[in-house]
């Protein structure tokens, strides 16, 4: 039995990531949800309005990334895709300007050290536009200058960037089946 490849899904908020994991899983592939969405609607039903303003957020993302990777480290099939990853955590960390935690620091050797992610990942490109949520307070511009965060992010861990435009999510799915 061949290892399981895990792609990771990445890009600005609002792009249409989690769509196109849907549509993925319906397609027969493994999924590994977003953590950092899951953090702050717990903290926020904890009564937390704004729960990124805590520095211990990140690790909060990264112990629940971590665990989920882990838990699904022998999931269905042999190609798992994952919405986001500690990388995108890095980001978060930087756009936020908190220093890395000694858990993301952790978390990002482990995950190289270990090969747990392929070095091609899919950078889900904006709709050029953003619908705000209670988890997702940033404008279009701020959307897209946190865009190049993550590019830069992935880049300087020495990942390859598989740019997916905007399109339906269907197209979108196709172009990343095409890709592996």
């Amino acid at each position: 039995m061949s290892p399981m490849k895990r792609y990771i899904l990445t890009g600005t908020p609002g792009a249409g990531k989690t769509a196109v994991l849907r549509q993925l899983e319906r397609d027969g592939f493994g999924v590994v949800e977003e953590a950092a969405t899951d953090v702050i609607a717990l903290q926020q039903a904890k009564g937390v309005a704004k729960p990124w303003t805590d520095p211990i957020f990140i690790d909060r993302i990264i112990d629940l990334q971590s665990s989920r990777q882990q838990r699904h480290a022998t999931g269905r099939g042999e190609v798992q895709f994952h919405d986001r990853s500690a990388v995108c955590t890095a980001a978060l960390a930087e756009w936020l300007g908190y220093p890395p935690s000694a858990g993301l620091v952790r978390e990002l050797e482990r995950i190289e050290r270990q090969g747990i992610f392929q070095r091609r990942v899919f950078f889900i490109r904006s709709l050029g536009f953003i619908r705000p949520t209670e988890a997702r307070r940033i404008s279009y511009e701020d959307a897209k200058r946190f865009e190049q965060v993550h590019e830069r992010a992935y880049r300087e861990r020495g990942f390859e960037l598989i740019p997916i435009e905007p399109a339906s999510v269907l197209d979108r799915a196709a172009a990343i089946r095409r890709a592996i």
